[in-house]
């Protein structure tokens, strides 16, 4: 059975880790104006963790798996563990149509877009390296698509999806690269990190979690 924290769904927890389900439209740290995140939440019904409590981050308009450290240690442990790309995600997307190929790598280096912020941009001179792989999920669905990212940029899935130098073919729902928002039901994007697997901080074991998107219903 699952548990919540103030509204959110708890997918595992320990004295050492909880990895959260954050719904579509909730910043996962405070942001300028809006206070209420993911980590707010957290701490408010957590007070005994004592953190950092934030090891990586998703997008406000993305839903799907959060893994948030309780001390300092484990915090350490998991930053390492995403340095070295140990830490495996997949990403599950609806597109506004169906893409060309079945699936492939996208290497396109992306910096922010000073003059259009927060839009991040492909820059081939000033841009940090990006790379991730794809494939689409089956013909029933041709416009769904898995996403496994090989390195963590700012919007490097959406950018990387949208660009013309890339898949071409946005996330429906996107509201800073999409196109197609009226038919999108309750105007969220349909980007959803569904699986997460890291080895735990303290025991070592390897730890697979995932969230279903229900994108298919």
């Amino acid at each position: 059975m699952k548990t919540a924290i103030n509204g959110i769904s708890v997918i595992f927890e320990d004295d050492t880790v909880i990895v959260v389900d954050k719904p579509a439209g909730l910043l996962s740290q405070p942001g300028r104006v809006v206070h209420d995140s993911v980590i707010v939440r957290v701490q408010e019904a957590r007070p005994e963790a004592t953190g950092p409590m934030l090891v990586h981050r998703l997008d406000m308009d993305t839903s799907g798996l959060l893994i948030l450290a309780k001390n300092r240690q484990a915090h350490r442990n998991l930053q390492q563990q995403f340095e070295h790309r140990n830490i495996s995600k997949r990403y599950r997307a609806v597109l506004e149509h169906a893409p060309k190929g079945l699936g492939g790598l996208i290497k396109l280096p992306l910096r922010l877009d000073v003059d259009n912020r927060p839009s991040q941009i492909v820059c081939q001179q000033l841009g940090k390296s990006a790379m991730t792989v794809w494939r689409r999920e089956s013909k029933d669905r041709p416009t769904t698509v898995l996403l496994y990212p090989v390195t963590g940029r700012t919007h490097q899935l959406r950018v990387h999806l949208a660009s013309a130098l890339g898949l071409g073919v946005p996330i429906l729902g996107d509201r800073l690269y999409g196109k197609k928002m009226r038919t999108l039901p309750h105007h969220r994007m349909m980007l959803h990190a569904e699986m997460i697997a890291f080895d735990h901080p303290v025991t070592g074991c390897r730890q697979r979690l995932s969230s279903d998107s229900g994108f298919h219903l």
